[in-house]
C-alpha cells in the first residue's frame, strides 16, 4: 500500500482510531440503553435526545471503521475487541435521568479529548484525512456534551 505515508506510522494512527471506534461503539450502546430506560418528568425530551445522539453515532461508527480500513488495517468489530480497546464503562444498573446525563457528559468529553490526542498523532504522521475525520468527531462530541450539560437540572 502506498498512500504517501509510512506504514509503521499508519499502524500507530490506525490503533488510535480503533480506540475511538471502540469508545464510539460503547457510547452508542450506552446512549441506546439510556434511551430505552430513561424515566421521569423529562422522559420525552431525554428519550428523543438520546435517540438523536445514538443515531448520529451509528453513522459515525461506519465512517470511523472505514477510515481504519483505508489505512490498510483491520477494523475491530466484536464486543470482545471493543471491550479491550474502550476507555468507557458500560452501565448495568437502573439509574436516574440525572445520573444518565452525568455519565453521557463525561463520556462525550472523554471522546472529545481522545479525538484531540489521536488528531495530534495523525497530524504528526501527515495524515490529514484522519485528522479531518477526527476533528469532525471531536466537534460532535463537544456539541453533545454541551447539549447534555444544558439539559441537567
Amino acid at each position: 500500500m502506498n498512500l504517501g505515508m509510512n506504514n509503521e506510522k499508519n499502524k500507530q494512527t490506525a490503533f488510535g482510531v480503533s480506540t475511538i471506534l471502540a469508545d464510539t461503539y460503547t457510547l452508542y450502546l450506552k446512549s441506546q440503553n439510556f434511551h430505552w430506560n430513561v424515566t421521569g418528568p423529562r422522559f420525552h425530551q431525554l428519550h428523543q435526545m438520546f435517540e438523536e445522539h445514538y443515531t448520529e453515532m451509528a453513522h459515525a461508527i461506519d465512517e470511523i471503521a472505514e477510515r481504519i480500513r483505508a489505512l490498510g488495517h483491520r477494523a475491530p468489530g466484536t464486543f470482545d475487541e471493543f471491550k479491550k480497546l474502550t476507555s468507557l464503562e458500560e452501565e448495568h444498573r437502573e439509574i436516574s435521568a440525572e445520573e444518565m446525563l452525568g455519565q453521557l457528559i463525561n463520556d462525550h468529553e472523554t471522546l472529545a479529548r481522545k479525538s484531540r490526542e489521536v488528531i495530534q498523532i495523525a497530524e504528526k504522521h501527515h495524515d490529514d484525512a484522519t485528522a479531518d475525520l477526527l476533528t469532525s468527531r471531536m466537534k460532535t462530541h463537544e456539541k453533545f456534551a454541551w447539549m447534555l450539560r444544558s439539559s441537567k437540572a
